[in-house]
């Protein structure tokens, strides 16, 4: 019996830990992650800020995300267990049970939920939300083709999160959060898009829904170019509504330099540089993005 190549982007062994941590991609946690600590940073010039507060908020976006990722990989194991691309994930693979994904993700979520409590009552009353928002996307693309704007969203929480954490309420100006929440949702969005090229086949047969499927690569990819301007607009408008300085316009300008880059490597019908290189490079983008936040805030 052949056995099918282990996805990529992961990590070798088969220990629990191992297998845990390739059941969620637990790496790409970086990629995300200094969106929420942008939303502690631009809190951070009218409220103060302990280590113990960006300690929870690391807890409580790495356990959300966990959420997120196990529960889609529990609605979807049959449908990956039928993809040639996915069929070595963890659950089609029998190296996690149902009932060992359903541990994870289950002490994930009450971890979260305790790192709200720990941090503001705003946070303890919002996160029921968040997770059912976080969960719900993994059924999105049986009945809409606006998907990708769904996951988007779900991870525009972090920002919102990270500001909700260190204040305790809503920003000012009202917008801000807002923009930042729309510059993240049309930015995964974008890039969702380009991941979902990859199953245009797969999704067809299988009756699932996405701008892909909907468009066709080449207005698929037109849409995506589109929510990355976006993206880029509303990262500025982000910067003056914050009154952050140049070093943060630096990261921006950076992180777009990388987005259009990225664009030309794809073609409607030549995906052979969509790779794991690829996805990678994009998570780099929200990385220049903070690190521009946090130079402009020591300095």
């Amino acid at each position: 019996m052949t056995v099918a190549p282990r996805e990529g982007q992961t990590f070798a062994g088969e220990s629990l830990f191992v297998r845990y941590v390739n059941f969620v991609k637990l790496p790409h946690t970086l990629f995300a992650l200094p969106f929420a600590l942008l939303g502690v940073i631009v809190a951070s010039y009218s409220h103060p800020v302990t280590w113990q507060t960006v300690g929870l908020v690391v807890i409580a976006f790495t356990t959300a995300r966990f959420v997120a990722m196990g529960f889609n990989r529990i609605a979807d194991r049959v449908l990956d267990a039928k993809n040639p691309r996915t069929k070595s994930r963890e659950l089609p693979a029998g190296r996690l049970s149902l009932t060992q994904a359903w541990g994870g993700v289950l002490t994930a979520g009450a971890v979260f939920v305790g790192a709200a409590w720990a941090l503001n009552p705003l946070c303890l009353a919002l996160s029921p939300f968040a997770l059912a928002w976080i969960a719900g996307y993994s059924y999105t693309k049986r009945f809409t083709h606006w998907s990708h704007l769904w996951l988007g969203f779900s991870l525009a929480i972090a920002p919102a999160g990270g500001y909700l954490a260190v204040a305790g309420a809503w920003s000012k100006p009202w917008w801000l959060l807002l923009v930042i929440a729309a510059a993240v949702t049309c930015w995964v969005a974008g890039f969702d898009i380009f991941y979902a090229l990859q199953d245009e086949a797969f999704d067809r047969a299988e009756r699932l829904k996405s701008f892909v499927v909907r468009l066709g690569q080449g207005r698929a990819i037109f849409v995506a170019k589109l929510l990355h301007g976006l993206s880029v607009a509303a990262l500025l408008l982000f910067g003056w509504g914050a009154a952050l300085g140049w070093p943060y316009y630096l990261g921006v300008g950076i992180g777009a330099g990388l987005i259009a880059w990225e664009h030309q490597l794809v073609k409607p019908g030549d995906l052979s540089r969509l790779d794991a290189a690829f996805f990678t490079a994009n998570g780099i983008v929200s990385i220049v993005v903070f690190l521009g936040a946090m130079v402009d805030r020591v300095i």
